[in-house]
């Protein structure tokens, strides 16, 4: 066959086997068996090898994935990807409409559409081709992962019309694609997803697209960022015209003339939410006409023609099958209620917390009752209520034991704490929670030391001491199940870089009572070296603003024991760094808009994790606390924000999303 033959059979196998993914994967209507797509793809497969020269990057072949990654290029986006201001409430979308009808008058259509959890992309195509995807990131810059998304099927590699235009969506995994990817893991003793739309960024960012690959992601397209020679006028028509050209659109969106009709479409998919087969996370509203849009504007950070409603936290009722109880690096013994597995706001869940046997108590809950299970702030499982109606008789009331359950000592009740506690120092429980604490990420952040790695040197007598850690050998770990040389390589280089945080982060670490992370670096801060901080007696410490008298009582306690005189000089010979390197708070926060404020974070942030905004704003002269009051200055209200959002607006209070944070953290 010569050359332009082989060019020929190309370009008709590449057309049909397109339309045959569109057919499958866009619009679910598949009209040929899958083994005669696969004996075409076997056919282009085949002639693609004899003719390498010309395969092309729109190919169907071209979605398997191809040589490793050695990093995401970041990509700009032209037209700024900005999020959406938040709606909780009713009262939240009534106000949305009558501010945009103060504007446009009353003649106003919505379109509302599903908002997919998962992850912001944005797709261009030049002359109908796919050239580029790039995550959304911070919304003016992203990353390439363009190699990722073309392993996606439901993204066309090549649109019907010749169209030039970016096109923004979300990639996200479907529930039961979730479920397969996390048994798997199980079956690997990997560690689990938490939920999809974590499983679908986790893929996104994989250095092999193979993985990507392997992932069955999916996507809805629902914006346009650029469109060259579009003169479209509604956002309704450009969804229509994103589905004719190939592209997938979430078919459940809705036109709706007055917000009463949003409202219906609200409280429909509040409802029917569980029974879809991919995650959502609220409903995103617009205004349809494209010019209203652009009459309305923009703010700094969103735009005034659109609106997300959030969920309200998600709500299940399983059975309680027992209550477990655990130890903590402070001795405090915690219940834990263990449940039939039940899906709640995107993931499966066994096991929630039953906070306290008062909470217990006041609520009368028993084993065997049916509960009420709900995620705080869509992340922490816990137990809301036991349903009473629903017993038999069988249930079983809980009693808390008089005896530690992990080494058997006497459990107390210390004055003024409702929890119960073993005062044991040689508890294993404790111990092994306490080197736990040690090696975490806001701790010493020692990667490659998980929970099952550090009970493995417990269990096998290698650790005794933190300083232990310091002490390990190649030789040793190697003999442990599950631990290769590139592993083990890796787990000792981590170690020897945590030789050189700040001083805050072994404070933190150190888990001395009260002191969390915020006290650590204010401790450290103040006094320079670890040296100067075991000297300070109680009155210099209640003087530092922020530690207070039992803060004081704690530290003077801790550092007057003789075995944590005898841990730190070793950890010193070891070579851990014993002064603080971090930035000085006065220096940078003078003239800081967080200087002197206290500052809420609530809700998901997409951009910079809680401790990381946490750290930023106190870098900054900011007070970073837990609960809005009166005397909260700011709340930055990320995704899902609840009750602190509902309370900080019902107060007056500024609230800020997160992109008006990192605005005024690059200021």
């Amino acid at each position: 066959m010569d050359k332009q033959k082989a060019q020929e059979q190309i370009n008709a196998l590449k057309e049909v086997l397109n339309q045959y993914s569109y057919e499958y994967y866009v619009v679910d209507k598949p009209t040929v068996p899958d083994a005669e797509y696969d004996v075409k793809l076997a056919e282009l497969q085949k002639l693609e090898t004899e003719y390498p020269e010309l395969v092309t990057a729109d190919s169907p072949t071209q979605r398997v994935g191809g040589a490793l990654l050695g990093g995401f290029e970041k990509v700009r986006h032209n037209v700024p990807m900005l999020s959406l201001s938040n709606a909780f409430n009713e009262t939240d979308l009534r106000d949305f409409a009558r501010r945009a009808e103060n504007v446009l008058g009353d003649h106003i259509s919505y379109v509302c559409e599903l908002k997919i959890d998962g992850l912001a992309v944005s797709l261009t195509y030049e002359e109908g081709k796919f050239v580029r995807g790039a995550t959304r990131g911070d919304g003016t810059v992203g990353e390439d992962i363009t190699v990722n998304l073309r392993t996606i099927r439901s993204i066309p590699l090549t649109l019907k019309e010749k169209e030039t235009l970016e096109v923004r969506g979300e990639v996200f995994m479907p529930k039961a694609s979730f479920d397969s990817l996390n048994k798997k893991r199980e079956e690997n003793e990997e560690e689990l997803f938490a939920n999809p739309r974590n499983a679908a960024a986790g893929s996104l960012r994989q250095l092999d697209p193979k993985i990507a690959a392997s992932r069955n992601l999916d996507v809805f397209l629902y914006a346009v960022g650029e469109w060259k020679n579009s003169d479209l006028t509604t956002h309704s028509a450009r969804l229509d015209t994103l589905k004719s050209l190939g592209l997938k659109t979430n078919p459940l969106w809705k036109k709706c003339t007055t917000i009463e009709e949003v409202l219906d479409y609200v409280n429909h998919w509040t409802t029917e939410r569980p029974n879809l087969p991919y995650e959502i996370d609220g409903i995103v509203i617009k205004i349809d006409d494209l010019n209203q849009q652009e009459e309305l504007g923009y703010t700094a950070k969103s735009p005034r023609w659109s609106i997300a409603y959030k969920f309200p936290a998600e709500e299940a009722m399983t059975k309680l099958t027992d209550i477990e109880l655990s130890v903590g690096r402070t001795g405090v013994v915690t219940p834990t209620g263990i449940l039939e597995p039940v899906r709640i706001a995107g993931s499966t869940v066994g096991r929630a917390s039953l906070h306290n046997e008062d909470l217990i108590r006041e609520q009368d809950i028993r084993i065997g009752d049916f509960v009420v299970v709900k995620k705080a702030g869509d992340i922490i499982p816990k137990v809301v209520r036991s349903i009473h109606e629903k017993r038999t008789g069988d249930e079983v009331e809980f009693h808390m034991p008089e005896k530690c359950p992990a080494c058997g000592a006497d459990l107390v009740r210390l004055e003024e704490e409702v929890a119960l506690r073993c005062i044991n120092p040689n508890c294993p429980a404790q111990l092994m929670e306490g080197f736990i604490h040690f090696v975490s990420r806001n701790a010493m952040n020692i990667d490659g030391l998980g929970e099952k790695v550090v009970m493995q040197l417990f269990n096998a007598e290698l650790i005794h001491t933190m300083a232990d850690l310091y002490r390990l050998e190649k030789e040793e770990l190697l003999e442990l199940e599950r631990m290769g040389e590139k592993s083990v390589t890796n787990l000792l280089n981590a170690i020897e870089a945590s030789k050189q945080n700040s001083l805050e982060k072994l404070i933190f670490g150190l888990g001395i009572r009260f002191i969390g992370e915020k006290a650590a670096r204010i401790l450290a801060e103040e006094f320079g070296t670890m040296e100067k901080l075991q000297e300070a007696n109680y009155e210099e410490l209640v003087t530092i603003d922020e530690i207070g008298e039992k803060m004081a009582d704690s530290i003077v306690q801790y550092f007057s024991e003789e075995k944590v005189s005898k841990l730190l000089n070793e950890l010193s010979e070891l070579g851990i760094n014993m002064e603080y390197t971090g930035p000085k708070r006065a220096a940078q926060s003078a003239d800081s808009i967080f200087a002197d404020k206290t500052v809420v974070l609530t809700g998901k942030m997409e951009s910079l994790n809680r401790n990381e905004a946490k750290e930023k704003i106190e870098s900054l002269g900011g007070k970073v606390t837990g609960s809005v009051s009166k005397n909260t200055d700011i709340v930055i209200a990320g995704e899902a924000a609840g009750s602190k959002y509902d309370k900080a607006v019902k107060l007056g209070i500024t609230v800020w999303n997160e992109e008006e944070l990192i605005e005024a953290l690059k200021d």
